[in-house]
């Protein structure tokens, strides 16, 4: 299997398929890059080269006890691209993978980046502050964490079947094969990597992140979003750019791109294409 070896020794697994103008996936907390198989096939056979890794400590990745944070997740991209020689390439994150999309071109610059785009993404800052009243409490990423140690299964099961495809709030849409799939890429990756991921995800604000980028990024979230709230995120995202475009969705879950694909993949075709 194809790995890239970081500056600290951790092996990223990636997928790299097709030739020609390169998409980098970045996927979600907890999952792999399994989770952008339908985004793979779809822009592959638009012309695409698709490329598409494991975060350290998730899937088929080293499962590290350390160093999950934006910062390490940036790196591990950075290691990604350079390996592989990539450029002119487009940035797609989801959920977290948005956030490490983001902190990677303010970190590490434009220089190999035309063009990115977040989905439900967790940026600016999820967690609730003075600055940011819009944000989840702090206690609600704290429970989080004291369920995932007491029964990570469990827990991922109820995520899954629950908020992140809405399947709470529309019972008749619940799709099992989806439901354990999430669950599967989920229980892959480390258990610690799950645990200090809801950290990094949460705590992290991408506020002065979002400011540097100057690349154009299509910022797609839903309003009904149960993960991350739509008023706390994608709106504000848009505006801290100085080249986004903001699409709203109504009705729509957190994990669109995969329950809602078809529009998705649609949407950022033609903002590929613009």
């Amino acid at each position: 299997m194809p790995f890239v070896t970081t500056s600290d020794g951790v092996d990223i697994f990636y997928k790299d398929w097709g030739s020609g103008q390169p998409i980098v996936f970045s996927h979600g907390w907890p999952l792999s890059g399994d989770d952008w198989d339908n985004q793979m096939l779809f822009f592959l056979d638009q012309g695409y080269r698709v490329i598409a890794h494991d975060r350290r400590g998730h899937g088929r990745s080293t499962q590290v006890g350390e160093n999950h944070d934006m910062d390490h997740y940036a790196d591990d991209l950075r290691a990604v691209v350079e390996h592989l020689d990539l450029s002119d390439a487009i940035h797609v994150g989801h959920s977290t993978g948005g956030g490490e999309v983001v902190h990677y071109i303010a970190r590490h610059g434009e220089d190999r980046v035309s063009k990115a785009a977040i989905i439900s993404a967790v940026p600016p800052l999820m967690v609730q502050t003075d600055a940011n009243p819009e944000g989840l409490p702090k206690k609600v990423f704290d429970d989080f964490m004291v369920s995932l140690a007491d029964s990570r299964s469990e827990f991922y099961w109820g995520i899954a079947s629950g908020p992140f495809y809405n399947y709470d709030k529309h019972p008749e849409k619940s799709s099992a094969p989806v439901i354990e799939n999430w669950w599967r890429q989920g229980m892959m990756g480390g258990a610690k990597a799950g645990y200090d991921g809801i950290v990094a995800f949460s705590q992290t604000d991408f506020t002065e992140d979002l400011k540097k980028i100057q690349v154009p990024v299509l910022v797609m979230h839903s309003e009904d979003d149960q993960i991350v709230p739509y008023v706390a995120s994608g709106p504000k995202s848009a505006e801290l750019l100085a080249n986004g475009t903001l699409k709203t969705y109504q009705g729509f879950p957190h994990g669109m791109p995969t329950t809602e694909h078809e529009t998705i993949n649609a949407d950022l075709l033609a903002f590929l294409r613009s």
